[in-house]
């Protein structure tokens, strides 16, 4: 329950789930169950973190919600053929190719300048969605989404996440604040709500085939802690600056490219 508290906690906070944190250390613990199995319950468990972390983030009316659903709808797809072409895809290839472009959102990530954009501009072309919320606290966020660009990413997003075994929301949230110009604090929030129904999905498939049997009870404690450990991240990203949070993602996605890099060059 404490591994989950701390996973929700900074998954929550950097939009991400912690899948890709939490799926290393289940194969620490758990070294002689097979990885379907160890990939349905991390997903099970960025399940309950993210919906516990969307619900938090409604609350402080920080979710782009029309650009939620249809970036959420998106993902699907994806996540289907990920699943059906995972078997001919060589995976050594696959991880450092991956392995690369995480890397290079995280050099691209910390040079976003979350307290220094510049505004969001004027009019409206082909595939640019003006967008205003106002959240909780009055704070007005005015940017425009390029539709059809976040659309593509989404289905990239639920291709990897479902090959790679992991919740994609630390892909979508550098990819959000990067490449489509999304506010940081909006950019958590939506990638957030976009997780939880992507996740969902996939433990409800999961569960179906029975790939959970015999981790119920784990699974459930990880899965609490998650839920806890959200509200403490959606609280806490309230308080630090967009800047910090920007940093933490950076060094998140370091670790995993650099790790999978590692896997795919050496097997270790």
């Amino acid at each position: 329950m404490a591994l989950g508290i701390g996973i929700g906690t900074l998954g929550t906070l950097i939009g991400a789930g912690g899948g890709f944190i939490l799926l290393p250390l289940l194969a620490l613990l758990f070294p002689h169950e097979p990885t379907g199995t160890l990939t349905a319950t991390s997903l099970a468990v960025v399940a309950a973190n993210a919906t516990s972390g969307a619900i938090a983030y409604g609350r402080q009316g920080r979710i782009d919600l029309r650009s939620g659903l249809t970036f959420a709808a998106a993902t699907l797809p994806g996540s289907v053929a990920g699943a059906l072409l995972a078997r001919s895809i060589p995976r050594g290839a696959f991880d450092v190719a991956f392995a690369t472009l995480l890397i290079g959102l995280a050099i691209l990530v910390v040079r976003v300048r979350p307290d220094q954009g510049p505004p969001a501009p004027e009019g409206r072309a082909w595939g640019r969605i003006p967008r205003e919320l106002v959240d909780a606290e009055g704070t007005v966020h005015r940017y425009h989404v390029k539709l059809p660009l976040g659309v593509a990413i989404s289905f990239v997003i639920g291709f990897a996440s479902s090959l790679l075994g992991i919740g994609g929301g630390f892909i979508h949230v550098p990819a959000l604040i990067a490449l489509l110009g999304f506010p940081v604090h909006i950019a958590t929030a939506t990638s957030h709500f976009v997780l939880a129904i992507m996740a969902t999905v996939g433990t409800v498939t999961h569960l179906a085939s029975g790939d959970l049997d015999g981790l119920y009870a784990p699974t459930g404690l990880l899965g609490v802690g998650a839920i806890v450990g959200a509200q403490i991240g959606a609280r806490l990203s309230t308080r630090i600056h967009g800047v910090v949070i920007v940093r933490v993602l950076a060094v998140s996605l370091l670790f995993v490219g650099i790790r999978l890099a590692l896997l795919a060059l050496t097997g270790a």
